[in-house]
């Protein structure tokens, strides 16, 4: 009896620590949950100074708390997420943001979106684009893509 309770005992130890893996989470994975607080992805390559600019202004408005830019050779996608207690307020912050960045960076082309399926997907694009899956050419059709999924859901 004892040694049956003892192979229990070392079998149970064996499967909780079996399933203990240090498998690293990805930002994507986490991104709706907490604060994930991506950099700029820029698909092609120029400076990063403009995307980071553009990150600093948005972030600095207090009803947000989590801002990805995306620079594209046309476009800038600018995806964020809004504190729970504004979201009575989206489509006053919105246009907020956006006559922001047109105030702010004229000569620039915006697509501004709060939608947490868009935020995941710039956050998959950086991703990709840190762990070079994505060719520059992929990239920026992959932007158009989410470009093309925010006039979708507008």
């Amino acid at each position: 009896m004892l040694m049956i309770r003892n192979l229990l005992v070392v079998s149970c130890i064996f499967l909780l620590t079996s399933c203990n893996q240090n498998n690293e989470v990805k930002n994507s994975q986490l991104a709706l949950i907490k604060t994930t607080n991506p950099g700029p992805v820029i698909t092609d390559n120029q400076e990063r100074s403009l995307g980071e600019n553009i990150k600093d202004d948005v972030s600095s408005l207090p009803e947000l708390y989590d801002v990805a830019v995306v620079k594209g050779k046309k476009n800038i996608l600018v995806v964020y997420k809004v504190k729970h207690l504004q979201r009575f307020r989206m489509k006053q912050i919105e246009k907020n943001v956006t006559e922001m960045l047109k105030r702010k960076y004229p000569n620039e082309t915006f697509t501004v979106s709060s939608d947490y399926k868009i935020f995941l997907e710039a956050v998959r694009l950086e991703e990709k684009i840190k762990a070079k899956k994505f060719s520059e050419k992929r990239a920026e059709k992959r932007l158009q893509d989410i470009v093309d999924m925010t006039d979708n859901t507008k």
